[in-house]
Parts: C-alpha cells; sequence; structure tokens
C-alpha cells in the first residue's frame, strides 16, 4: 500500500512594495510587509498556513489575494 495519500507542496508568497508576488526569494522575503508560507495537498486541503505582518497589518482581501495567487500556482503544477 502506497503512504502517500495526495501530493503535498509548499510554497511562500507575500506582500513587497505594495504587490502580492509567489515564491519569494530571500531579497523579496527580507523585505516583505506580509510574508505567508502555506502547505496544501493536491486535494487543496492546507496542511499548514502561518502568516504575519512583518512590517504592515494586512486586511482580509489581501490574506484572499495571497490565497489566491497561490492557489492559481498550484494548480498550473
Amino acid at each position: 500500500m502506497n503512504p502517500l495519500v495526495h501530493a503535498v507542496a509548499a510554497v511562500s508568497v507575500g506582500i513587497v512594495d505594495g504587490r502580492t508576488l509567489l515564491d519569494l526569494c530571500y531579497v523579496e522575503d527580507a523585505a516583505a510587509a506580509v510574508d505567508m508560507n502555506l502547505v496544501m495537498n493536491a486535494a487543496g486541503e492546507f496542511i499548514e498556513l502561518q502568516g504575519s505582518g512583518e512590517e504592515a497589518t494586512f486586511s482580509e482581501a489581501q490574506l484572499a489575494a495571497l490565497l489566491a495567487l497561490e492557489k492559481r500556482a498550484s494548480a498550473s503544477c
């Protein structure tokens, strides 16, 4: 029996200079006002969701935009 039920992927997203970015490099991560790490499975279920306002607060709309960016990227894999 295969112990792997679903494929798993992890990605970082963030808000840098007012833009939502996917898969932040070190320089972007260090400059991010908001930084979020997401781990999801192929069924679209969250395994881990960790985010923080590093330099600023963020709204529910910005959170939704970050989640949508991650989901679009995951769907293309």
